[in-house]
């Protein structure tokens, strides 16, 4: 054996190519594996081991784009196995058979699609390190590959199909789905399962108007249109539409487009199948007897037919008149003891009650409930149901009721995606419940249902073409569809409810979308297979769909389409028919939008407590440093707190909450976290850091200090600072100022409401100077009349500043109250401000004195006069510290009980201006909803207008008036005096 081996090693040096000829190791040669053979061995002798990894491929083009099979190479042991490569793409879909007979009434078909996150380079992101159970997507385009392949398995085959697809390798470019369905047919036509393929399926894009065949992603995103279209060589099997209100003519032309390029995927299947296809399999086919089918026929159709021809049935009366009919049949069939019959008895009373249906619907007309074939069932909707909730409404066809809900939530809400194509988050998520007890059965509710994942999808596509663009519209919005009641397309009547949801949530959709189901009911040639006569129903029941031929359900707008789906029962639907059944879709959707629109046309103003709340601040880098905090943590602890969910982007805080409450909370912690511009009279939030004897430290408005004097902590004496506040406690206080070195003051007591003692003070002895709070604007609607014609009076009227030291180092907003004319002209001169004119311009929106007298409506038509303009009149009309009388330049006349008697004229002063007092007063200006009165004596008050009462004014003339009393800021209100 060694001197073997050194012959062996003496050659290879030689020549290093026989070492591996000599010891037959593998080698490779024209793309298969093998054993190969020196050319000394005899050519008889048998090699053990040998085998031939041969492949098939073939490749054609489909809109500019090369498509590949192969098939041979991986996963040799299924039954069928293809891979389907465009570009850089691939997706491996294998089919396989379960052994032995079948003994059950259905095909128990399994399509399980998946997206393995190594296909784009990347390791999943869960803590496992591995995918977990499906996602949404992959129910999905498991769905979309089973729905056009299940009507061609051959009828009575009930043998368990199991299909895998799952992408190996993908680029990004092309959406996997479309070649997973075309990978299944190519792996059905070589595996020996019966099967009537191939099929094709193919996806249509649509940009500017032009269509595009097999679009990228990147095209999708531009496109109004993204159309799946599955088809025989001459029939249609599925359909699957989003698209952003497409006319149905437009539609029309996509469909006919769409048929001849999925044609172009037969071909190379047929070809494939050629090369590398086994033989089909004789698998035993559960078939009815042609004697037992007319054996039950004859027991059961009469009373079924009674039973449909019967309108006042209801769902389940319906039913249980239908079992009983079943349970009639059984017992007679077992007092014959016909055990075969047993057997397939509910399927033969089934296939009774279809060709009972059938029948009806074709040969009469009419339908189960009695409606014409073009007639939707009554529709009842209400918009609002639940109050406290962002938006609700309830939608009613027929006996299918639905309860939909809407949530606004942060961008953060956002679902996060991990498909392999497509964006990487959903902002818009619907999600359909179909609970047990709405056809009044037990079950058990776990995990993702490919039927509720399906029609919510379906409902989400509908609605997604009329939400507003995310820029306008930031918020996350979930709808959660309850199904209540089910008699038939519900994911339709889940788009209806969930269009008046979004209205009643705010949601400024573009137009309303509503959903109907169209069915279809053939008369078949057994002998050709061909359709020879066929009806086509409008808002299919329940029981028309399970006993039709087709469920097609269209969702769109007045202006067009915008979610399609179609389901088939048999092998194929010539495209006419479909195309024909757009119409009649068209016409039930603006009936039931009508309805609708009657219910709630425009999107509710959320104005109201329990509205979502969404606010962006702008804040310096730094600042928002400081609120994010170490890792995150203080801005968890803002959100912990509130229950608001907060993100920061470059510079920007977005605050989301759940009503205004909550958001007014949060701000206040951004506030005092992040702090904002100290403002003179703004009111701050802070937190008392330390106590002294003449005051309080008080933290604020992110970290700054400022100094609460005793002196401002309460309207009454305070003897010690701690009686009022005490370290750590949080308090509301006002800015008043600055000193010299910048120091801030702040003041409690400015926020406090003024004792009613203080109120009358300032009334009837001397006014005193205090703290405006800072002006709020609100709405006119929001103000009553009142309110809007004291905040004028507010402007008219001058305001007095202290003549003390601490006010010229401190810019305070001092309040409005009654002041002479001497005082103001105080002020004026502190002012600096010049009395050039003995009168002043008039002010925009006055009447000039004597002019034509105007009739006084209730209006907000008259324009607001600007402060500084009134004030600078006010001021120059005062002239000086002259007291005025009722003798003197017609100004105001103040008179009391002794007056009467004496007839003395006494002059106008604050301190003489009580509640009771008359005095005759002149017209200053009209507004909207009052008059402004001069008093004299620089002093001004008004009258508010009577409800309903209009009455002839003119600036000028003279009113006989008595106080009858006085604002929060002072302002006297008088009312008019009958003169006897």
């Amino acid at each position: 054996m060694a001197m073997f081996s050194l012959a062996i090693r003496a050659r290879a040096k030689a020549n290093p190519l026989l070492t591996r000829r000599a010891l037959h190791f593998r080698n490779f040669c024209n793309g298969r594996f093998g054993l190969s053979t020196s050319e000394s061995d005899p050519p008889d002798r048998p090699v053990a081991g040998t085998k031939f990894l041969e492949s098939f491929k073939e490749e054609f083009e489909i809109g500019s784009r090369v498509i590949s099979l192969e098939t041979g190479k991986i996963a040799r042991f299924a039954n069928g196995a293809v891979v389907l490569g465009m570009e850089e793409t691939k997706v491996l879909s294998t089919v396989a058979a379960a052994k032995g007979d079948a003994d059950r009434d259905f095909l128990p078909l399994t399509v399980d699609y998946q997206e393995k996150q190594f296909a784009q380079g990347l390791i999943p992101n869960t803590f496992m390190r591995r995918e977990g159970a499906p996602k949404e997507r992959e129910l999905l385009c498991g769905r979309l590959i089973d729905r056009p392949i299940r009507p061609l398995f051959p009828a009575g085959f009930y043998h368990e199909i199991q299909v895998m697809a799952s992408v190996l390798s993908s680029d990004g470019k092309q959406d996997p789905d479309v070649l997973a369905a075309n990978a299944t047919s190519a792996a059905l036509m070589l595996s020996d399962i019966p099967w009537g393929g191939p099929i094709g399926v193919v996806r249509m894009g649509r940009i500017c108007g032009q269509f595009i065949v097999n679009p990228t992603m990147d095209e999708l995103s531009l496109s109004d249109l993204n159309l799946v279209y599955a088809c025989t060589r001459d029939k249609t099997l599925m359909i699957d539409v989003q698209a952003r209100e497409i006319t149905e003519k437009d539609l029309e032309a996509g469909l006919r487009l769409a048929h001849p390029e999925a044609v172009k995927y037969l071909e190379p299947q047929i070809r494939l199948a050629a090369k590398a296809g086994k033989q089909k399999k004789e698998y035993k086919l559960s078939m009815v007897s042609e004697q037992i089918f007319e054996k039950v026929r004859n027991l059961a159709e009469a009373p079924i037919d009674a039973v449909f021809t019967d309108p006042s049935y209801g769902k389940f009366e319906r039913g249980e008149a239908l079992e009983k009919i079943a349970q009639d049949v059984k017992s007679a069939l077992e007092e014959e003891c016909d055990e075969q019959s047993l057997k397939v008895l509910p399927k033969v009373v089934d296939t009774v009650r279809k060709k009972v249906v059938r029948k009806r619907i074709i040969s009469e007309g009419f339908r189960l409930d009695g409606r014409h074939l073009d007639e939707v069932r009554p529709i009842y909707c209400e918009a609002g149901h639940l109050p406290i909730l962002h938006g609700s409404a309830l939608f009613n066809r027929g006996d299918t009721q639905v309860l939909c809900t809407v949530t606004l939530g942060a961008p953060q809400d956002a679902q996060r995606l991990d498909s392999l194509v497509g964006p990487p988050t959903k902002r818009f998520m619907l999600h359909y419940s179909f609970p047990p007890f709405c056809i009044n059965e037990i079950g058990k509710r776990a995990g993702l249902n490919r039927r509720e994942v399906g029609h919510g999808t379906l409902a989400e596509k509908a609605l997604l073409a009329v939400l507003p663009p995310e820029d306008d519209f930031p918020y996350t919005v979930r709808i959660n569809s309850e199904v209540m009641a089910s008699d038939g397309s519900t994911s339709m009547a889940t788009v209806c409810g969930g269009s008046m949801a979004l209205m009643d949530a705010g949601i400024p959709l573009r137009e309303h979308v509503a959903g109907v189901s169209v069915g279809l009911v053939t008369d078949v040639d057994p002998e050709t297979g061909e359709i020879t006569d066929y009806r086509i129903l409008t808002d299919i029941l329940g029981l028309e769909d399970h006993l039709g031929d087709m469920d097609f359900k269209i969702a769109g707008t007045r202006n067009g389409v915008t979610a399609i789906q179609l389901d088939i029962k048999p092998a194929g639907i010539p495209l006419d028919i479909i195309c024909e059944s757009l119409e009649p879709a068209r016409k039930g959707r603006l009936q039931i939008l009508d309805h609708m629109e009657q219910e709630i046309s425009v999107p509710r103003n959320q104005d109201y407590r329990n509205s979502p709340r969404l606010v962006t601040l702008k804040f310096s880098n730094d600042a928002i440093r400081r609120f994010i905090g170490p890792l995150g943590a203080l801005k968890r602890k803002v959100e912990e707190e509130t229950g608001a969910r907060i993100s920061v982007g470059d510079g920007t805080i977005t605050i989301a909450a759940k009503n205004q409450a909550v958001m007014e909370k949060v701000q206040d912690k951004v506030d005092f976290i992040v702090g904002r511009e100290i403002v003179v009279g703004g009111i701050y939030k802070g937190i008392v850091m330390s106590i002294k004897e003449y005051g309080a430290f008080v933290e604020f408005n992110g970290g700054q200090q400022g100094l609460l004097h005793i002196s401002e902590l309460s309207h009454e004496p305070v003897s010690r600072v701690s009686d009022v506040v005490s370290v750590g406690q949080q308090i509301s206080l006002m800015c008043i100022g600055q000193d010299v070195r910048g120091n801030i003051k702040l003041s409690r007591k400015a926020t406090l409401p003024r004792p009613e003692s203080e109120t009358k003070s300032v009334v009837e002895g001397s006014a005193p100077v205090t703290k405006e709070k800072p002006n709020i604007w609100a709405s006119p609607e929001n103000m009553s009349k009142g309110e809007q014609l004291e905040s004028t009076l507010e402007e008219l009227v001058p305001s007095k500043m202290e003549n003390t030291e601490s006010n010229r180092s401190a810019s305070l907003m001092p309040s409005v109250v009654i002041r002479s004319a001497a005082e103001c002209d105080e002020e004026e001169k502190s002012a600096g401000l010049s009395k050039t004119s003995k009168s002043a311009p008039k002010p925009k929106g006055t009447l000039k004195k004597g002019s034509k007298q105007k009739k006084i409506q209730s209006s907000d038509n008259m324009p607001d006069l600007s402060l500084s303009i009134m004030l600078s009149e006010s001021l120059s009309q005062m002239g000086g510290n002259k007291e005025f009388t009722s003798q003197d330049e017609g100004e105001a006349n103040l008179s009391d009980q002794n007056d009467k008697e004496t007839g003395g004229k006494t002059p106008v002063t604050p301190q003489k201006l009580k509640l009771g007092t008359k005095v005759t007063a002149k017209i200053y200006q009209i507004r909207a909803r009052g008059l402004v009165l001069d008093l004299g004596g620089g002093i001004r008050g008004m009258y508010k207008f009577e409800p309903n009462g209009e009455r002839e004014f003119t600036v000028g003339d003279e009113l006989l008036v008595q106080c009858s009393s006085f604002t929060s800021k002072g302002i006297p209100v008088m009312s008019m005096v009958d003169e006897e």
